[in-house]
């Protein structure tokens, strides 16, 4: 059997904690800014766990993490 390939964009995206959950960065919080509000903004900022019915495409995704 071959080795599995990781795939890099979401390597990039997603990181495992200690307990063996997924996180990640909540999109649109780079540029554009001014328009979004503060309380939008201020929601962006934490990191979110993935939901248990993506588990299985993102561990699919990155095969050794």
């Amino acid at each position: 059997m071959p080795k599995l390939k990781t795939k890099r964009a979401a390597a990039k995206r997603f990181k495992k904690t200690g307990s063996g959950k997924f996180v990640f960065n909540r999109p649109g919080h780079s540029h554009i800014l001014t328009k979004k509000s503060r309380k939008r903004k201020r929601y962006m900022k934490k990191d979110r766990v993935v939901s248990e019915a993506m588990l299985d495409h993102v561990k699919r995704m990155l095969p050794y993490s």
